[in-house]
C-alpha cells in the first residue's frame, strides 16, 4: 500500500475511533450521571415548594432572587454571612487566578467581573499562555538526564535489552508521578479542605494537572480558611510542579514509543527528530552564542537516519 493511501487509512481510523471514544464517554457519563441530577433537581423543588409555604413570598420573587444570587455566586460572590467580608481580588488571590489562567488550568472560579478584566485576560493570556509553556519545555529539558536519559543507560548496562529497559523505567516514572504528585497532595488537599473526601482530592489532583479545571472543586475557597495566601501560593507551586512532571512523562512515553517503533508504525514525527536538539542544546543555556559551522558539510542538515535515538544515547 502506498505510505500516502496508509497515512489517510490511519488517520481515518483515529478520527473515527476519537468519535466512537466521545460516544462511549457521553453514554457512560449519562447513565451515571442523569440519574443523580433528576434526584439532586427534585431534591430542590421539595426545597423550593417548602421555602414557599411558609412565607409570604411569591414564586416570581424568589426565581428573581435566586437568579441573581447565582449569577454573583458564578463570579464567586456569596451572600453567605460567612463568606461576605473576603475578597476573591486580593494580591493573593489575584495571583492564583493568574496563574490558573497561563496554565490553562482555570477553576472558573472567580472570573473578571468587569469588560476591562475580561479584555486585559485575554491579552494577559495570548502572552502568558506560550510563555508558561517555554518554562515548562526548559525545565523538563533540565531533569531529561537525571530523571530519563541517565536510568534507561543504567538500566541497560545492568543487563536489559533497549526495549524492556525503557518500559521498566516508564512504568517506574509513572508510579512515582501518582505517588508524588496526585496521591500524596490528595492526602494532603484532603486533611486542610473539610469537605473534600479522599476520592474528591484524587479527583482534583488528577483534572488540575491534565489542565482540565472544571471547577467543581477549588482550593483555598472555604470561608475562614486559615492561611489562605500562603496556600494559595503552595497550590501555585504545586501545579507548577506537576505540570512540569506531566510534560516529562509524556516526553518520556513519546521516547519509549520511538523505541518500540510506535511512532513509525502511526507514521507519527520521532521524538528525536523534533526534540532532540531540544534535549542536547537546552532554551536557557550557559552560552547563549550558538556555534558557527565550520564549513559547508556541517551546515548541511542531518540525515534522520543517522541522527542518535534513544536508544544510542543511552548505550555504553
Amino acid at each position: 500500500m502506498p505510505s500516502a493511501s496508509k497515512s489517510w487509512l490511519l488517520l481515518s481510523g483515529f478520527v473515527l475511533f476519537y468519535i466512537i471514544y466521545l460516544l462511549f464517554g457521553a453514554l457512560v457519563f449519562s447513565s451515571i450521571e442523569r440519574p443523580a441530577e433528576d434526584e439532586l433537581r427534585r431534591d430542590t423543588e421539595r426545597l423550593k415548594e417548602a421555602f414557599l409555604n411558609q412565607s409570604c413570598v411569591s414564586a416570581a420573587t424568589l426565581e428573581l432572587f435566586l437568579s441573581r444570587v447565582l449569577a454573583a455566586n458564578k463570579h464567586g460572590v456569596s451572600v453567605l454571612r460567612n463568606s461576605s467580608g473576603r475578597s476573591n481580588w486580593d494580591l493573593a488571590s489575584s495571583m492564583f487566578f493568574a496563574n490558573t489562567l497561563v496554565t490553562t488550568v482555570g477553576y472558573g472560579h472567580p472570573t473578571p467581573l468587569s469588560d476591562a478584566g475580561k479584555a486585559f485576560s485575554i491579552v494577559y493570556a495570548l502572552i502568558g499562555v506560550p510563555f508558561t509553556m517555554l518554562v515548562l519545555t526548559a525545565c523538563v529539558q533540565r531533569v531529561m538526564q537525571p530523571l530519563v536519559l541517565a536510568p534507561v543507560g543504567l538500566l541497560q548496562r545492568s543487563g536489559l535489552k533497549p526495549r524492556p529497559a525503557t518500559v521498566v523505567h516508564f512504568l517506574l516514572l509513572l508510579a512515582a508521578v501518582v505517588l508524588c504528585c496526585i496521591l500524596a497532595p490528595a492526602a494532603v488537599f484532603s486533611a486542610l479542605e473539610a469537605s473534600w473526601t479522599f476520592l474528591d482530592s484524587v479527583y482534583f489532583c488528577f483534572i488540575s494537572l491534565c489542565t482540565i479545571g472544571l471547577g467543581d472543586f477549588v482550593p483555598a475557597a472555604r470561608p475562614g480558611q486559615p492561611y489562605r495566601a500562603l496556600y494559595q501560593v503552595a497550590v501555585m507551586v504545586y501545579l507548577f510542579i506537576g505540570l512540569m512532571m506531566m510534560y516529562l512523562l509524556l516526553r518520556t512515553f513519546h521516547k519509549m514509543a520511538d523505541v518500540h517503533g510506535l511512532t513509525t508504525f502511526f507514521q507519527l514525527p520521532r521524538c528525536e527528530a523534533s526534540l532532540l536538539g531540544d534535549d542536547t542544546e537546552p532554551i536557557v543555556g550557559n552560552d547563549p552564542t550558538p556555534p558557527c559551522p565550520k564549513d559547508k558539510a556541517a551546515a548541511k542538515p542531518l540525515d534522520p537516519g543517522s541522527q542518535p535515538s534513544y536508544n544510542s544515547i543511552n548505550k555504553g
